[in-house]
């Protein structure tokens, strides 16, 4: 993977969130690959549970100050980064006081997910693609961890479809266990509908669950990774049946060559 440019682009990141497979694996992976001579940056949600004091989080004041459409509101983009400590790793945060500045991740203190998740998922995923052209880097892969980060593979595919930036970027999806339960606010598609992604592909947000939010973004990438043993049979299925590359579910101890083999043999 020498000088392979990566973005890996995260809902959760240790050491900046609790240890779970997800944030887990969004450090483990970008570690493996920077050890190997690969080039990598990683995004997540600057979540207000996150200690900007003890991580030396701050502001890039001239990556901030653009505003991004949501669902017909500006909303003001800012950016922060910090760098993992040991590792020679910067990690990128999206941030927005109306979204991020509250002390919890995806659910409030009665553990009900916050209405405006879908909201911030939109934000979360025009926030990492819009600092990305700012610092004109551009990766060959982004590989996407995390529910949250999940609708990044449909606004590349088609509200930056155009941008010759991203010409030859591939897209990676790792599908976890089930990240919440119910759905997702319901007016979610419509949301999406406004920044004229076409229904057809998206119509399965029509009821936003977690498998089907995973469904579409399996649908606009370009190769998934079951990431997890505890992914249902029905979403592992789906993953099969796509026609495109798959990498099926690895032990850990056994995932850096498989996913170094994946990355070059399937997708660049």
């Amino acid at each position: 993977m020498e000088d392979k440019r990566i973005l890996y682009v995260s809902s959760e990141v240790v050491p900046y969130l609790a240890e779970n497979e997800v944030s887990l694996m969004s450090f483990d992976v970008p570690k493996m690959i920077n050890d190997r001579g690969g080039q990598i940056r990683i995004f997540m949600p600057r979540y207000g549970n996150i200690n900007e004091r003890r991580h030396q989080l701050h502001e890039v004041i001239r990556l901030s100050g653009m505003n991004l459409v949501v669902n017909d509101m500006d909303m003001p983009l800012i950016i922060k980064v910090a760098s993992i400590p040991k590792e020679r790793i910067q990690v990128y945060f999206i941030d927005n006081d109306e979204y991020f500045k509250r002390k919890s991740t995806f659910t409030d203190e009665d553990g009900s997910l916050y209405p405006d998740n879908d909201e911030r998922a939109i934000f979360f995923a025009k926030g990492v693609v819009e600092t990305v052209k700012k610092l004109n880097w551009v990766p060959d892969i982004i590989h996407v961890h995390g529910w949250l980060a999940s609708l990044l593979p449909v606004y590349m595919k088609h509200y930056y479809k155009d941008e010759a930036l991203f010409a030859d970027t591939k897209i990676v999806t790792s599908v976890y266990a089930p990240g919440y339960e119910g759905n997702l606010n319901e007016d979610m598609l419509g949301k999406v509908l406004f920044d004229q992604v076409p229904e057809a592909s998206v119509a399965a947000l029509a009821q936003s669950t977690y498998e089907n939010l995973m469904k579409v973004a399996v649908d606009h990438s370009d190769a998934s990774i079951i990431a997890s043993p505890a992914v249902s049979d029905s979403l592992k299925a789906y993953v099969e049946a796509s026609g495109k590359p798959f990498l099926p579910y690895v032990e850990k101890e056994n995932f850096a060559a498989a996913y170094t083999n994946f990355y070059k043999n399937e997708v660049l």
